[in-house]
């Protein structure tokens, strides 16, 4: 009599358990709860960026404030037309506004960061230069001095 052969008893395998299933699954879904950010604004005007011969990338993207400029989108087009508008936040503003904006994005920082704000101006490539400058302007009155302008990088060829 053979030790390991001899037995035609076919064993069956186990049922997979699944009650580690649903600890898996929750830890998965909480994790991706805590590592992903929501987009905190609404786009309400379109922008194509501009393509960049240098850029450089912003280190702390916490400390930026971001002034869309460009055309409305089509839902919001026959209220607000077709030319190029300011949004700040979730809603169209004018150049008057920029003031309390900064001022509301300094106040929501600790002081020790107030200093290394910086504005990022996210324009469409085809806005004219006119609005552009009018922010440059507001932004000048209200010591909003660091200023970055949002590009792409271009197309290789």
């Amino acid at each position: 009599m053979s030790k390991f052969g001899g037995n035609n008893n076919k064993k069956e395998v186990p049922a997979m358990t699944s009650s580690s299933l649903s600890d898996i699954v929750f830890m998965l879904l909480f994790f991706f709860m805590v590592t992903t950010q929501l987009r905190d604004q609404e786009q309400k005007v379109i922008v194509k960026l501009p393509e960049a011969s240098q850029s450089v990338k912003l280190e702390r993207k916490d400390l930026a404030s971001y002034i869309n400029i460009g055309s409305p989108t089509r839902q919001y087009q026959s209220q607000y037309g077709t030319e190029a508008r300011i949004q700040l936040n979730d809603s169209f503003k004018t150049t008057d506004d920029i003031r309390d904006f900064i001022a509301a994005e300094r106040e929501s920082m600790s002081e020790g960061d107030r200093p290394l704000m910086t504005t990022v101006i996210k324009a469409d490539e085809d806005a004219r230069m006119g609005i552009i400058t009018d922010v440059k302007q507001e932004l000048r009155r209200c010591s909003a001095l660091k200023i970055m302008y949002q590009s792409r990088k271009p197309a290789t060829e």
